[in-house]
């Protein structure tokens, strides 16, 4: 596997992450979404850690703080969309809207 095939499976990743937080209504899918568009910022930082000369072991490290933040970043989104869904009996952002006008 080469530089540009990860590059390229991490843009796609991207890229399938920003269609579905456009073109997504429930907040469930839109949270998938933006685990998507994370993944494929971690698959470049492993990318050019394995491909860059030299210390290979710094995009790795990052790769797992960012896993870690995004974990706990996950957490507390679905804690709050469960608070909204008991409150509001609904995840659609459209009805979410309305509700707060």
């Amino acid at each position: 596997m080469t530089l540009m095939n990860c590059l390229i499976l991490a843009f796609l990743l991207f890229g399938i992450g920003v269609w579905g937080l456009i073109h997504r209504r429930h907040l469930v899918g839109m949270l998938i979404s933006m685990e998507l568009m994370l993944n494929a910022a971690n698959i470049n930082f492993i990318a050019f850690a394995y491909f860059t000369p030299g210390d290979s072991t710094s995009g790795s490290i990052f790769s797992a703080f960012v896993i870690a933040v995004t974990a706990c970043e996950m957490a507390i989104a679905l804690a709050i969309i469960v608070s909204m869904y008991r409150r509001h009996k609904s995840l659609d952002i459209d009805q979410l809207r309305e509700l707060h006008d």
